[in-house]
């Protein structure tokens, strides 16, 4: 099961970019920056938790050692992928990836981390 959890974490970069340029093209138009990153942090939350609701519809998580793992794994993943991908894809400098984890200056990306890292075992949770 695992391993079928590690495959569906492919949707969630592309989760992740479709939240962006709905910012981009849309609301991040109307408001500053800031508040931009913001929204959008609530957004990818959002729709990340319907993702990983949905898999747990489908597959079934059979402990919450597997959730935790499910978690760690995403977890890894992600981060792996947003510096790979931000920096050698979208030309982003290492410093403004690395900005994006500072939540004293208002940036909320590690809520969307924290989320995805739990996700499979709040909604293994709520299924027991």
């Amino acid at each position: 099961m695992i391993l079928k959890y590690c495959i569906a974490w492919i949707i969630m970069p592309v989760i992740g970019i479709i939240n962006g340029v709905i910012r981009q093209l849309g609301y991040g138009k109307l408001v500053g920056e800031l508040l931009a990153h913001q929204i959008s942090t609530a957004t990818g939350i959002i729709l990340f938790g319907i993702y990983v609701w949905l898999l747990r519809l489908k597959w079934r998580i059979d402990s919450a050692e597997q959730a935790i793992i499910i978690g760690f794994i995403w977890l890894g993943l992600t981060i792996v992928f947003e510096f790979i991908f931000g920096h050698y894809v979208m030309k982003h400098p290492w410093s403004k990836l690395f900005h994006d984890y500072n939540i004293l200056e208002g940036r909320m990306w590690i809520l969307i981390l924290i989320w995805i890292t739990i996700a499979p075992y709040v909604f293994f949770k709520l299924r027991a």
